[in-house]
């Protein structure tokens, strides 16, 4: 494993720990200092959730024979003295197989059984079903019984062609390209649907997600391959032999599943070995392996630059025997280096804006309701200061003040609540267009067009209306946010004119992501529906699949965007009904401290005291949650800082400590 990429992905866990712990921090002062709501909180837990989830998923592509696993293992297995994953000339990975590491489960091998493949349920389901899967634990000390388990990702078991056909084996009107049949006319087919390695690799345990595929353009190809799982990831690695080049059915994997995706691609010509030739020398051997590599660019139509030559053979012998000189001979430290540039920053680019955006509603909340006491504060203040050497008639035109007050408080109620109940109702009106159930309609609406369609050649009009539909929805969405939004802005100016209100309503959120995303999907959807995959559509059970798969994208999109509408309108509702309490209990207060003034006017210069500690408290943790989260903010914005996260000044929040606050 290249220390650079180790050590850069080592930086981004240190970095996103560094605003993990920020995060935390920020929330405790702005608790301690009782300037935080439930809405709040769960704006902070969710921004320290998604820190800790962040992912990052690496796809490696190619047909079969093309050197995957071995590229594997030289990444992820060389420390254990050995190859690991099956690596042997044929068909070595029958089914996908997912390395990761979750440390609330010890080093397993968790295997779907492909039978789950006739119950229709797509994997995302089965991974929330355990009981479905089959458990072997991982030995990773012992590195020989490690690679005997891992053996089991090999296994293939006999069925009818009934069986086969079922399971999507087997396709009566592609007849030429079924797996053959033994004697007793049964078929070879994979054990199982899908392996996830359970493994406590140091890339692993940063975030890093490996799917190592089986050939793709296969007769039975795991459809949750090309549907759910490439899909999601956010970069491939696309595997070609030195001595062959790009082959037909490698341009077809290439053209079908990653030609026009919107992810980030990155090319190995493997088996540069196989080039050797002792009729040649080293510079004509160079000028081979760099001729291939242009003309492979030039066929895939990448750069030049984007096309890795290297021996995944010779990496994993060089790192077997801790050769580094040999490693870098065998050209993978180029490929690492490639993926920690291109990789890291759109990582840190993405991360960056989530925190940006989430300590800034922190910041907004937490200063409103300060706000808000430092107002309450400066009227009091200056209140019992005008009362200094006067008597009677000053406290006689306080008290009609706090009635006047009183009574604004009982005008501004009924208006507030009214305010609320009218976004509740707009807003359960945005959220029902963004709800499953329309979005499951549509796509619905499409299977049953694509079906009814003569030799499905309507899939293509079809998908492409639901696309459309599907905008609408979005966009419909985005325009009623943004009537409610300018509803609020105009309510609430008129409440802080007439009322003294510090109502702020915070800028809604924009649907302009969700909508990328939405194209994305289309786009990579869209290759199943056209003329040349028609075959796939008239295979039995394909059209439903390819809805459950496309459906469960799309709930994702649609969900996430009501999400964050709802929790825009929720941080509005809730700041309504935060200054109404406020209100109430400043009103409240201001009855109690008039009475103990009334009393007790010896009191006063105590109380006038008092209220200017309180001031000047609140103007210095005003000062401390600006530092703090721009501190914040810098951070998000340079990963570089991460190796001095814990030493950065504005991390070290300072919580002045709370002073009793006194009138008599």
């Amino acid at each position: 494993m290249s220390n650079a990429l180790l050590s850069s992905l080592d930086s981004l866990a240190v970095w996103r720990g560094g605003l993990d712990r920020g995060i935390a921090q920020l929330v405790a002062q702005l608790t301690d200092a009782k300037l935080q709501d439930e809405q709040a909180l769960a704006v902070a837990a969710s921004l320290r959730q998604r820190l800790g989830s962040d992912k990052l998923v690496l796809a490696f592509v190619a047909e079969f024979s093309r050197g995957k696993s071995e590229l594997i293992n030289a990444l992820f297995f060389a420390d254990t003295g050995r190859r690991v994953l099956p690596a042997t000339p044929g068909r070595t990975t029958m089914c996908p197989v997912e390395l990761a590491w979750d440390a609330r489960q010890a080093p397993t091998l968790a295997l779907l059984p492909i039978s789950t493949r006739a119950g229709g349920q797509t994997l995302a389901a089965l991974r929330e079903q355990p009981a479905l899967w089959r458990n072997v634990p991982l030995p990773t000390a012992d590195a020989d019984a490690m690679a005997q388990t891992l053996q089991q990702v090999m296994r293939t078991i006999s069925v009818t062609v009934d069986e086969a056909r079922a399971l999507g084996f087997w396709n009566d009107e592609q007849a030429d390209d079924n797996p053959p049949h033994d004697a007793e006319g049964r078929v070879e087919v994979p054990a199982w649907r899908h392996a996830l390695i359970n493994y406590p690799h140091p890339l692993l345990k940063r975030g890093l997600v490996v799917i190592d595929t089986p050939g793709l353009n296969a007769i039975g190809a795991e459809p949750e391959l090309t549907l759910a799982l490439l899909p999601s990831a956010h970069a491939a690695v696309f595997l070609l032999a030195a001595d062959a080049g790009v082959t037909r059915s490698d341009l077809a994997v290439w053209r079908d599943h990653l030609g026009d995706r919107g992810l980030e691609r990155f090319v190995v010509l493997n088996k540069i070995d196989t080039l050797a030739d002792p009729l040649l020398d080293a510079a004509q051997i160079e000028a081979q392996i760099q001729r291939q590599c242009e003309l492979v660019g030039l066929t895939l139509g990448v750069v030049p630059g984007r096309v890795f030559p290297l021996s995944a053979r010779q990496a994993l012998t060089a790192g077997v025997q801790g050769d580094e000189a040999a490693r870098v001979a065998s050209r993978l430290p180029a490929l690492e280096s490639a993926l920690l540039a291109q990789l890291m920053p759109q990582r840190c680019e993405v991360i960056g804006r989530l925190v940006e955006d989430g300590v800034r509603a922190l910041q907004q909340s937490g200063l409103r309701r300060l706000g808000e006491r430092q107002r309450q504060t400066a009227e009091q203040l200056a209140e019992l200061s005008s009362l200094q050497g006067k008597g009677g008639a000053r406290l006689k035109l306080m008290n009609g003040r706090l009635e006047a007050e009183a009574a604004d408080f009982e005008r501004c109620a009924p208006k507030l609540l009214a305010l609320r109940s009218v976004l509740v109702r707009q807003l359960h009106e945005v959220l029902e267009g963004l709800a499953t159930e329309p979005v499951r309609l549509l796509v619905k609406r499409m299977r049953d067009d694509t079906q009814s369609s003569l030799l499905k050649l309507g899939a293509g009009r079809a998908f492409g209306l639901l696309g459309q539909r599907l905008k609408a929805l979005l966009s419909q969405a985005d325009q009623r946010s943004a009537e409610i939004e300018q509803m609020l802005q105009a309510s609430q100016r008129a409440l802080n004119a007439e009322f003294g209100f510090s109502l702020g309503c915070a800028p809604r959120p924009t649907l302009e992501h969700f909508e990328r995303e939405l194209a994305r999907i289309e786009d990579n959807y869209r290759r199943y529906v056209g003329v040349t995959q028609l075959w796939r559509l008239t295979q039995a059970g394909f059209n439903e699949r390819f809805s459950q798969m496309l459906l469960s994208r799309l709930r994702v999109v649609f969900e996430g965007a009501a999400g964050e509408i709802e929790q825009w309108a929720r941080a509005v509702s809730h700041q309504i009904d935060e200054q109404l309490r406020e209100r109430r209990q400043a009103v409240q207060q201001r009855r109690l401290a008039f009475e103990r003034i009334r009393v007790a006017e010896d009191g006063l210069e105590r109380g006038i005291q008092d209220l200017a500690s309180e001031q000047a408290r609140l103007q210095a943790l005003a000062k401390h949650i600006d530092a703090a989260v721009d501190s914040l903010l810098r951070l998000a914005a340079n990963p570089a800082a991460a190796e001095g996260a814990d030493r950065t000044p504005g991390l070290q929040l300072v919580r002045p400590q709370p002073q009793a606050l006194s009138l008599v």
